[in-house]
């Protein structure tokens, strides 16, 4: 039989069976961005009602902080949720910010992956030009209902413009409907958005009240109203009016880049030679570090960017890690610094009347995968803080707050291993959250944050960012440490002081009436038993005015004459110069580092030092951060020896007076002064 005759036999003459893979093939089409996210929506942090509720006010509120800060304007924000049968919520986010330009209203509220800051390398809220349209998209499947959207830009002469958003998840395209301008009464400029989502309102560590609670912390600069589905308005009035620094755009830092992140940037570079390519498309690489980097790389500085294979590159990344190079430049972040850090802390959580706020601490810049970034904590002891817990832990990443997943963020797992017990706080087996009256804040500043997921709820566990964390909360357990140690002190010191002064006035007071005799001056007595320069401090508060009289009271109870310098870190915005003309003022620097120089104080005698602070920033400032040079600290009570970055040197601590004997808690004083030392 011919071959033609055997393809005839075959199921069909003249056809050919089809390959599986050629009918998968006919199956396979493109789908757009916005139809994966639709189908999978907890990638995006909607994977519950409760937490899609919240999602969506986050998405809007950081969109409006970060608009009002680029424009320069004090935020002002309103948030009111109001409720419907079914679980449905309408929520209506409005903000003070510049507006959006008419025709860009649509595509920035119904296009996914649209926006400004993905390619732009410097510090922001949101980034991937997800979160705003994710919210649209996410509250249009769920009621059916579209977004409206109004907003009005600067101008006397410019109208508003409102109109209908939802998105065609077929091509990732806003469909508008009711575009119409409007009047805005009373509204110079702004947006607002109103949308209707299911949902499920809940209180509580993960609700929207916590949220906006904690943006108030680190946002200082804003005002807060919320309306909740009660009726109930909750007001976080703004507590300063200093604008954060805007951030820079900068190049990529080299330090920490991937192979194939740097084979991506060659590829489209516009140098003409590698030198060039390093020297020019990345920050904080001179000519002398680039011609040392492709030395060791052994890598010719004439080749072009382009023609870089795999392997030069990785050679160039090893060069890179053996060669110094200057930290990140810091102005394409915008980090909030100690004094807002302190003073957001102190306005939010004042209800709970914390005993002691360690000193913030911000890190010097660092980088990973060529982006910068900086490392901020504070911790907040004492008062109405509940002790029989675990410390409350908040977690922020460019000003916004992550509630969710805390098990999985590096945040969390830096606390975690820290032992805690060093510092004066419960830790069962030295690991894990710790447990006591305490809340710990750390905040990420970075280019780029990496989070775990799209849903922006915690930082992945690079080894870099996780270290930084760990040296900044150290610094700051060390300052709650040391605050332990002086006021246990104080209280054993207190005590004494307590018996001294009631006893033997009393025993004194007898003996002479037994003896007919008149009663003898305890005063130099008094100084014997006490051994100790004691500075008690005291202030006054004019809520009013917001003015407050602080008054710090030296007494030498020792036995010889004392003389010693005071310092003190003020807020520059709320010192009055006039009011430092006391007779022991001596100078104030441009960092409002003031100095006072004590003349000899008399045994069983006293001075006091008075100022006034007044303003926004005054409450700022804690009465018990002051600090003393020129005498052994470890014979004062109420002060620590000032730091050596002061630029003050003051006495060695191992210089005690021959009239002076340290007793267990005051070699624990000055141990903490060395460890501090070394650090």
């Amino acid at each position: 039989m011919c071959p033609d005759e055997e393809i005839k036999k075959g199921p069909a003459a003249g056809s050919r069976i089809t390959p599986t893979a050629e009918k998968m093939a006919k199956k396979q089409q493109e789908i757009s961005v916005t139809e994966f996210f639709e189908k999978n929506k907890h990638i995006l942090g909607f994977d519950s009602r409760s937490k899609s509720l919240l999602m969506g006010i986050k998405e809007a509120v950081d969109n409006s902080l970060d608009a009002c800060e680029e424009a320069g304007i004090l935020p002002d924000i309103f948030v009111k949720m109001t409720r419907h049968p079914d679980d449905d919520y309408t929520v209506l986010v409005e903000d003070n910010g510049p507006g959006i330009v008419h025709k860009m209203m649509g595509n920035v509220f119904g296009r996914l992956l649209y926006g400004s800051r993905f390619h732009a390398l410097r510090q922001s809220r949101g980034q991937q030009g997800i979160g705003i349209s994710a919210t649209v998209m996410y509250g249009y499947i769920t009621t059916g209902k579209p977004a409206h959207i109004q907003s009005k830009i600067e101008g006397e002469d410019e109208v508003a413009w409102g109109m209908d958003i939802v998105i065609d998840t077929k091509v990732n395209r806003p469909v508008i409907t009711n575009d119409k301008p409007f009047t805005w009464e009373g509204k110079e400029h702004g947006t607002s958005i109103e949308y209707t989502i299911k949902g499920r309102y809940i209180t509580g560590k993960q609700s929207i009240f916590e949220y906006l609670k904690d943006t108030a912390i680190v946002n200082p600069h804003s005002k807060i109203t919320f309306i909740d589905p009660e009726g109930k308005t909750f007001i976080f009035e703004r507590a300063t009016e200093v604008l954060p620094e805007k951030s820079k755009e900068i190049k990529p830092h080299p330090t920490g880049l991937e192979i194939g992140s740097l084979l991506k940037l060659a590829q489209i570079s516009e140098q003409k030679n590698v030198k060039s390519f390093l020297t020019n498309d990345f920050s904080r690489v001179t000519p002398r570090i680039a011609d040392e980097i492709l030395k060791k790389a052994v890598i010719n500085p004439d080749l072009k960017p382009s023609a870089l294979k795999h392997d030069d590159c990785k050679k160039i990344i090893k060069a890179i890690e053996t060669v110094k190079i200057m930290a990140p430049p810091t102005d394409c972040l915008s980090p909030i610094g100690d004094t807002l850090i302190k003073k957001g802390l102190m306005h939010v959580l004042e209800g709970l009347r914390p005993d002691y706020y360690a000193p913030p601490i911000t890190r010097a810049p660092k980088s990973v995968n060529g982006n910068p970034f900086i490392v901020e904590a504070g911790i907040v002891y004492g008062g109405e803080i509940p002790a029989d817990g675990p410390v409350s832990i908040l977690r922020f990443a460019n000003r916004v707050p992550l509630l969710f997943q805390p098990g999985a963020c590096a945040i969390t797992k830096a606390v975690s291993n820290i032992d805690w017990r060093r510092y004066g706080l419960e830790q069962r087996g030295g690991k894990g959250v710790p447990f006591g009256p305490a809340i710990i804040l750390v905040h990420i500043a970075s280019t780029k944050v990496p989070f775990t997921s799209e849903g922006k709820e915690a930082v992945a566990d690079l080894p870099e960012i996780q270290s930084e964390i760990e040296l900044a909360l150290k610094l700051c357990a060390r300052s709650l440490k040391s605050h332990l140690n002086k006021e246990e002190r104080r209280k054993k010191t207190h005590a004494k002081f307590e018996i001294v002064q009631e006893i033997l006035p009393e025993f004194a007071e007898k003996s002479a009436s037994f003896l007919k005799r008149p009663v003898p001056n305890l005063d130099m007595t008094i100084s014997k038993i006490m051994n100790v320069v004691w500075i008690e401090p005291t202030e006054v508060k004019d809520k009013k005015k917001k003015l407050r009289t602080i008054t710090y009271t030296i007494y030498n109870y020792t036995q010889a004459e004392r003389k010693m310098s005071l310092h003190a870190q003020l807020p520059k915005d709320a010192v009055n110069l006039t009011l430092f003309s006391g007779e022991y003022f001596t100078e104030m620097n441009d960092e409002g580092k003031v100095t006072w120089t004590v003349p000899n104080i008399p045994p069983a005698k006293h001075v006091e030092i008075t100022f006034e602070l007044s303003g926004d920033m005054g409450d700022v400032f804690s009465s018990s951060d002051v600090y003393i040079s020129g005498i052994n600290p470890v014979m004062v009570m109420g002060a620590e020896m000032l730091p050596g970055d002061w630029g003050i040197k003051g006495m060695e601590i191992t210089e005690l007076d021959s009239d002076y004997v340290a007793d267990d808690t005051d070699a624990e004083e000055v141990e903490e002064v060395e460890d501090l030392g070394d650090e």
